[in-house]
Parts: C-alpha cells; sequence; structure tokens
C-alpha cells in the first residue's frame, strides 16, 4: 500500500529515518522509499520473545535485500535443519551458551513448546535465512513457507520482490502448488495495482516478467488473482493458501492461469 501511495507528495523535510517492523521488506519497497525521499529503509529482524536480533544499525553501510547483521548481544547462528551444524545458510538460531538477556525465559504453562524451541542447544526462530562473507544476512522465508519444487528449495519471500516489481501487481503470496512431475511448482496469487485488470494476457505477462529475472527451475508457473489472507495484523496467511492448495489439486478456478496455456 506504501508504494502505491504517492510518496513524492508527502512532507518528509523534517524526516531523519526509516526502519521496518513487521515483515521482510522488499528491495522494491526500499527503492521506491528511497527514490521519493531521499532516505533508505533500515530492514531488521526480530521477534515477540526476542526484541531485534538483526538490524541496520545507522552509520552500517546497507546491502540492498540484506536486514543487516546481528545486533549487540545476540549471537545469532544460522544452523542446518537436517544435520544440525551451523554455517551459512540455515534456520536463524541463538546461541544458548551465550544466552541473551533479551531472550525470553520461556513460553508460560507450555513445557512442550518450550522443549521444541530450546532444543540443541540453541534457541529456534523458525525463519531461515543465509549469510554472506560480511556477515550480512538475508532473510528466506519461514521454516513451513520455504519449499522444494523439482528438488530445489524455493523462497516464497525471493519471488514475490520480483513480482511486486511488476507495475501491475500490487500484492503477491508464492505457495507450493502439487504437481505430478514436480511434485510441486511456484504458484503466485497476486492482487492488481490501480487500472489493471485480471486476464489471460497479464498472467503471460507476469510470468514472464519472472522468467526474465529467476533461474528457470524458480520461475512462476501458475498464477491466481483474487484477495490475500491476511492475519489482523496485515501479515499474509500463507498456510491458509497452501491448505487451498491441497484441497483443490489437480483443479482450478476460473481467475487461475498454468504455464502450459500459453506458447512461449
Amino acid at each position: 500500500m506504501l508504494i502505491q501511495a504517492d510518496l513524492a507528495a508527502a512532507d518528509t523535510s523534517a524526516l531523519r529515518e526509516c526502519v521496518a517492523a513487521g515483515e521482510p521488506l522488499n528491495p522494491e519497497v526500499i527503492d521506491q522509499v528511497r527514490k521519493a525521499w531521499g532516505i533508505t529503509v533500515r530492514d531488521g529482524f526480530g521477534q515477540t520473545e526476542t526484541t531485534a536480533q538483526v538490524g541496520n544499525p545507522p552509520g552500517q553501510p546497507l546491502k540492498p535485500g540484506s536486514m543487516g547483521r546481528p545486533l549487540p548481544g545476540y549471537p545469532v547462528v544460522l544452523v542446518d535443519p537436517v544435520t544440525g551444524e551451523p554455517g551459512r545458510d540455515g534456520e536463524i538460531c541463538l546461541h544458548l551458551a551465550r544466552r541473551p538477556l533479551g531472550l525470553m525465559t520461556g513460553y508460560q504453562d507450555d513445557a512442550e513448546r518450550d522443549a521444541e524451541a530450546m532444543r540443541g542447544g540453541y534457541y529456534h526462530t523458525g525463519d531461515v535465512a543465509t549469510a554472506d562473507d560480511e556477515g550480512y544476512i538475508t532473510y528466506v522465508g519461514r521454516t513451513d513457507d520455504v519449499f522444494k519444487a523439482s528438488d530445489y528449495r524455493i523462497s516464497p519471500f525471493e519471488l514475490e520482490s520480483v513480482l511486486i516489481e511488476h507495475a501491475a501487481v500490487a500484492e503477491a503470496a508464492v505457495v507450493p502448488s502439487p504437481d505430478p512431475l514436480r511434485l510441486a511448482v511456484p504458484k503466485a496469487y497476486v492482487i492488481v495495482a490501480g487500472n489493471a485488470q485480471p486476464s489471460a494476457e497479464l498472467a503471460r505477462d507476469i510470468m514472464a516478467f519472472v522468467r526474465e529475472r529467476v533461474p528457470g527451475y524458480k520461475r512462476i508457473r501458475r498464477v491466481e488473482f483474487g484477495d490475500l489472507p491476511k492475519t489482523i495484523s496485515g501479515k499474509i496467511r500463507r498456510v491458509e493458501l497452501r491448505t487451498q492448495e491441497d484441497e483443490v489439486r489437480g483443479t482450478r478456478g476460473s481467475t487461475e492461469f498454468w504455464e502450459e496455456d500459453f506458447s512461449w
């Protein structure tokens, strides 16, 4: 909604800094704000259980798409969900050998949930990320949102960031859609922007737009136009979309279009 607004008309003369929280920030949003206001939004990562763990403090160079580096007091480790070993890719965790003061003492009256969150010597956030040589961390998605297509790991957030760069896309959510050959393929649920109208031609154009910007195995193979289910705070409920895909397996509605509908 922010980048659909007339940002240039806002009086930002007293504005010195912008930060973002609540959801990972798409690079397109950062770019639009920078162009209109001359300010780079500082993204970050935190939870109700911890406060902010990763961020971009003033004075730290920003990397587009990255949510920054570990903040003071938080021993952030990326743990491979299969091997349990720390590395450059994996679940965002906090090392409990240096338990941060900002970490909760536990979930009230829920010993089972405590044990799950604190297993293996780490506090587990349930979010997946990657890190570069300089320690900058880039968000990939919730552990239950990331999926495999043809045995390649797909990040919905990465594809959604590409989708909203399309002029006719206001919002998008990517989920796995069951496929007999690839087990699952990336499908985009799209809310159109401005005066754009859902159509087969627009669906093909959106698919082509993404195809030009991502490797072949990541391309969007199905598009459906319509509303997105959200929480009361505005976060997209991808779990509802995944459930819906499983329930309607092999069928589609009048506003859904598949890659094989078109000649390429």
